[in-house]
């Protein structure tokens, strides 16, 4: 039986011969039909028009010497969907219906221009992602780094071709990951899944017996958390397993088995799936050049982490924005440029008019440990003020508070000035990094960590960095210390992501984004492998 894969070079082979047999007929008419053609087809797009016009309408794809070229896009075609790139936006057998279709200048022209927009497609969408992120949600602040189309595929015209498709791939580890992913879990949908679910109930705890404890035993086998056991109760063995598998999915891990591990062990491969295909597009959005040394902020994870040559040096919990419309933490990328000790909180107007106003209104004494000034910076004599006739849109105040042990914004923050005015910080509200999830701030990020977070921050520039911090802690005065070498700071939301050793952890969906970005991903033609549990 013949391969997929040599019918294509078959038939790339067989209109090769016909498009070489058309360049070497009477040339003068057919050349002019194929140019005039061409400039037709390809004056809807100003870069391919100014491609053409600028090589006086020469092929790329059609001409004799192109079958190299032919041969390297459709094989790139081809693992596109391997990518989660859409299927129905660009294919290998698209390809080969132009090239088999060429059998007149006029209708190599189509294919030639047909061809160069299929090819401006796959390589935006491979390169830098296929959706424009804030178009799906209005939080992600993202700015592909979108290659200019005429560079673009003037570039290719003048490299090797199969060279040149194999850069457009993303090369970080963490995408490379990823698609080993997700052809594990196509593996695994393809052999029908993980198998039974566990039933809801009570919490499995160790020592329990019965049939949810053996659909638990099943599924932790299936996915691969346990060896090949006949056990019937909750042993010690199902017990690490389980313990591993909360460990994976950013659950406490108990080893009880309770509503949350339940949710997560129950999802299908196929759902898994879905937070793959979207941490790739994710990490196409992101690119390259992310510093060798940076700060990672994984919303989904709450855990902020320092990376340095592709490992983590430091981490710490997080806590994050709470899942309201006006508390979301954004997603977006800036530069660390100084951290602050013993911070004054400006606090911000939206909470003083909507938090502190309405009990000014009933008490002027309220939240007595924030100081209200005018606009000059005056303080403002709260016996003297009828609080009751502000709303939030005439708020002639601002309210800060001092630098104190109990400041809403602890002893220390970290600033990369940026217009969503978010920044990382300590916080008097130690009991929150206990929790499992911790979606509770206004939207800038809280560590549970600071002091070694600010540690690792000035190990980089002086040679003891815990006196140094320390001193001015000390002090009580409010100081700005700047980091020689700013650091790139990425917040990013990822429900999937990978690590250099171990499992691939899933997170959930804490904002509704990945939800979005999947919907979107799937109108536009990627297909999300195939039925299965």
């Amino acid at each position: 039986m013949i391969s997929a894969a040599a019918r294509n070079v078959s038939t790339v082979f067989r209109a090769t011969v016909a498009l070489a047999l058309l360049c070497a007929g009477p040339a003068l008419g057919a050349a002019t039909a194929f140019k005039t053609t061409l400039a037709q087809y390809a004056a809807g797009d100003e870069a391919l028009a100014a491609f053409y016009r600028d090589r006086d309408y020469d092929p790329i794809w059609t001409g004799e010497d192109d079958l190299q070229r032919r041969q390297a896009f459709l094989q790139a075609l081809a693992a596109a969907p391997a990518h989660g790139l859409p299927r129905t936006r660009y294919s290998d057998s698209a390809l080969l219906d132009l090239l088999g279709a060429a059998r007149s200048p006029r209708y190599m022209a189509r294919a030639e221009a047909e061809i160069s927009k299929m090819f401006l497609a796959y390589a935006r969408d491979m390169h830098s992602g296929v959706l424009s992120p804030s178009s799906v949600d209005g939080s992600i602040f993202r700015t592909p780094d979108r290659r200019d189309p005429l560079e673009l595929i003037e570039s290719f015209a003048a490299a090797a071709p199969g060279p040149f498709l194999k850069s457009l791939v993303p090369h970080s580890a963490e995408y490379n990951r990823l698609l080993a992913e997700k052809l594990r879990l196509e593996g695994v949908i393809a052999a029908g899944g993980w198998g039974e679910p566990v039933a809801e109930g009570d919490k499995i705890e160790p020592g329990a017996t019965g049939a949810r404890v053996i659909a638990l035993r099943n599924r932790l086998i299936a996915m691969g958390y346990l060896g090949r056991t006949a056990s019937a109760s909750y042993d010690a063995g199902i017990q690490r397993a389980v313990r591993a598998f909360q460990s994976d999915h950013g659950l406490l891990s108990d080893g009880v088995v309770g509503e949350g591990t339940i949710e997560a062990m129950n999802l299908s491969p196929r759902a898994r799936l879905g937070q793959v295909l979207v941490a790739m597009e994710r990490e196409r959005w992101l690119g390259e050049d992310r510093g060798k040394s940076h700060i990672l902020v994984n919303i989904t994870d709450f855990h902020a982490r320092i990376i340095d040559n592709d490992k983590v040096t430091f981490k710490t919990r997080s806590v994050v924005g709470a899942n309201t419309h006006d508390r979301r933490t954004p997603e977006f990328s800036d530069v660390m440029e100084h951290m602050i000790i013993n911070p004054t909180w400006n606090v911000p107007y939206s909470i003083a008019t909507k938090e502190y106003l309405p009990m000014l209104k009933k008490n002027p004494n309220a939240v007595s440990h924030l100081r209200i000034t005018d606009r000059s910076g005056r303080a403002v004599d709260r016996s003297k003020v009828d609080f009751t006739q502000f709303s939030t849109s005439n708020f002639p105040f601002a309210m800060k508070q001092p630098p104190s042990g109990g400041n809403a914004l602890g002893r220390v923050k970290f600033m990369f000035p940026n217009r969503h005015n978010i920044y990382l910080h300590d916080t008097p509200q130690k009991s929150l990094f206990s929790r499992e999830k911790r979606a509770f701030s206004h939207g800038c990020i809280r560590l549970n960590d600071p002091f070694d977070f600010a540690y690792e921050l000035l190990r980089r520039q002086v040679s003891d960095p815990q006196g140094y911090f320390k001193d001015r802690l000390e002090s009580g005065s409010e100081t700005l210390v700047k980091l020689q070498t700013p650091l790139p700071v990425h917040i990013i939301y990822r429900t999937a992501f990978t690590q250099a050793r171990g499992n691939v952890q899933y997170r959930g969906d804490v904002y509704g984004r990945d939800a979005k970005l999947l919907a979107a991903l799937v109108e536009a033609g990627v297909v999300l492998g195939s039925a299965g549990g």
